[in-house]
């Protein structure tokens, strides 16, 4: 039985014997193969605590900043028809994002902190990319090393490494 199966299994046992939410969150962990609900949330399965949502505009610049620029992969798109506004899934080393075009999902001008294992070498990577000659400096707070960059839509990406 894949993941898919699984989860429409539970969301079928939930949906009809409304169960408490306790047991509902057990059911999803044993679906997913797991003891219990606290193993599974503290497993790489359980997926990243928070997804931002952030604001880009239809065309290929998202591409070439996102994918391109910033090395993130697509893990899924959806638009419900050709000629409207995409939104997808992207992710890169843990970090998991949501870029939409529809205009109600996020407002352009929004900063997130996206918390790496080594923010210097992430700038030493993107210093020497020729997709966005952007010269991001490295700034060193009391709380840890942060590099802000701007994206083509107003927003602002601080990747950052908290101090131990």
């Amino acid at each position: 039985m894949n993941d898919q199966t699984h989860c429409n299994l539970c969301a079928d046992v939930m949906w009809r014997a409304e169960l408490r939410a306790d047991i509902n969150l057990e059911l999803i962990a044993v679906a997913f193969g797991y003891k219990n609900w606290n193993t599974f949330v503290a497993s790489e399965d359980a997926g990243p605590l928070t997804v931002p949502i952030i604001r880009t505009f239809p065309g290929p610049e998202a591409d070439r900043f996102y994918l391109r620029f910033l090395g993130f992969s697509v893990d899924w798109e959806h638009r419900f028809e050709p000629s409207l506004p995409l939104y997808r899934q992207i992710s890169r080393d843990g970090i998991v994002l949501h870029l939409s075009e529809h205009h109600g999902d996020a407002t352009p001008g929004s900063a997130v902190r996206l918390r790496v294992a080594d923010v210097a070498t992430l700038q030493q990577q993107l210093l020497t990319s020729s997709i966005y000659p952007l010269r991001i400096g490295l700034e060193s707070q009391e709380w840890g090393d942060e590099l802000a960059i701007p994206d083509p839509f107003g927003n602002t990406l601080i990747f950052h490494t908290p101090r131990e």
